[in-house]
């Protein structure tokens, strides 16, 4: 994780109060009623950004997602001291009418890379009282997102619309769901402040295409909605960047198009797989190709090649030697991917969103520029690795 990241789940020793609904384990059982389904198609921008409007419609199916991590005892006796665990708390959003709910998998889970472990216990506590225990489908540590399905019988569900990330634009409105601090169902607005970031996962790798906002997000908020003024969800809120561990106007939402990638491969086989070339790359600048004399503005320049990776075995190459430039380091005479498949690759984050268009063991195209020359290789992808590789990158 980058330093001045830190992703949004609360975390609570047993005592705080969270509030909302009694616990499974109550003497008093539930009578069970059938599940409403209800469902926001979106809610039109006529009228510009109503932020009463949207809070109306979308506040209903976001939910607090409590993690229960080691201890003993009852959910309310953990939050009242008692059971000596730990409770994580985040926020999440309501799928569809089956009880799929999505988050954050920081929010359920605990640990980075192939040592990541589950939380013990997992409930959801929706907007008008209910909590009941969920099931954790699948987490996908790269791109921080874990689905949960809860048993619907007597809920009334709203499920929210999902948009598309590849159409935010900077400067629209924004709106941000979610339990700050616990504070559940609160809502904060601001605007797009840029897209195509890239933030830290739960692996060596980063997310591509995240969407950075200046609404209000904070510790509680992760897993919950950022959305757009139609109302559709357009992102899921995962980290701000902060010096004092609050919310300092740049937060960051992994965009919506990532975690429906996501959410269908966790339905189908509870795991994410994702391709993996093996390269350590750099984006070009003006200066930094005059310096080096490079026959292309644009492109990801090949630093290294992860020993025994995909790209090695395909021919690729990295630099050698070691030349200094603008107070960074850089090894000459590495390729220059300018495409992959027939998506065109301008800098490091382009590689890394093209090459996880494809699934491992798939070939592909790679376009390089080598010794003045325009070439492509064809590399067999492999499986993105959860621990350290040697070399990060595409």
């Amino acid at each position: 994780m980058k330093p001045a990241a830190a992703l949004l789940a609360a975390l609570a020793l047993g005592g705080c109060s969270l509030g909302g609904g009694d616990d499974s384990s109550s003497s008093t059982k539930p009578v069970k009623t059938q599940t409403r389904v209800e469902v926001v198609q979106g809610i039109g921008t006529e009228g510009g950004f109503d932020a009463q409007k949207i809070y109306k419609a979308e506040a209903p199916g976001v939910v607090t997602v409590i993690s229960v991590f080691g201890g003993g005892g009852s959910l309310d006796d953990i939050l009242n001291g008692g059971g000596g665990g730990e409770v994580g708390e985040g926020s999440g959003i309501v799928l569809d009418g089956s009880g799929e709910i999505a988050t954050n998998a920081h929010v359920v889970t605990t640990g980075e890379g192939d040592a990541i472990k589950r939380a013990q216990q997992v409930y959801v506590e929706f907007a008008d009282g209910n909590r009941v225990e969920a099931r954790i489908v699948g987490q996908d540590p790269n791109a921080d997102v874990a689905l949960l399905r809860v048993d619907t019988t007597g809920l009334t569900l709203r499920a929210l619309p999902l948009g598309d990330s590849d159409r935010v634009q900077v400067g629209s409105p924004v709106a941000a769901i979610g339990s700050p601090f616990g504070r559940a169902q609160s809502m904060s607005v601001g605007i797009v402040s840029a897209v195509d970031r890239s933030i830290s996962s739960l692996t060596d790798f980063e997310i591509s295409g995240a969407i950075q906002t200046d609404a209000a997000i904070n510790p509680g908020n992760s897993g919950g909605p950022l959305v757009g003024a139609d109302g559709r969800v357009i992102g899921i809120n995962q980290q701000i960047a902060s010096k004092s561990g609050g919310g300092e106007g740049v937060g960051f939402a992994v965009p919506i198009n990532v975690v429906k990638r996501s959410l269908s491969q966790l339905r189908r086989s509870g795991q994410v797989r994702y391709a993996y070339l093996g390269v350590a790359s750099v984006p070009l600048y003006p200066q930094l190709v005059d310096k080096f004399h490079l026959d292309v503005g644009k492109g990801a320049w090949v630093q290294a090649v992860n020993p025994g990776g995909p790209a090695q075995r395909a021919g690729l190459r990295g630099g050698s030697g070691t030349s200094g430039f603008q107070g960074s380091t850089y090894r000459k005479g590495g390729d220059i991917i300018t495409k992959v498949g027939d998506r065109p690759v301008s800098d490091s984050d382009d590689l890394a969103g093209a090459v996880a268009r494809y699934n491992p063991g798939e070939t592909v195209p790679v376009e390089v520029h080598r010794d003045g020359k325009v070439q492509q290789v064809r590399v067999k992808l492999g499986e993105r690795p959860l621990g350290n590789p040697t070399d990060s990158g595409g």
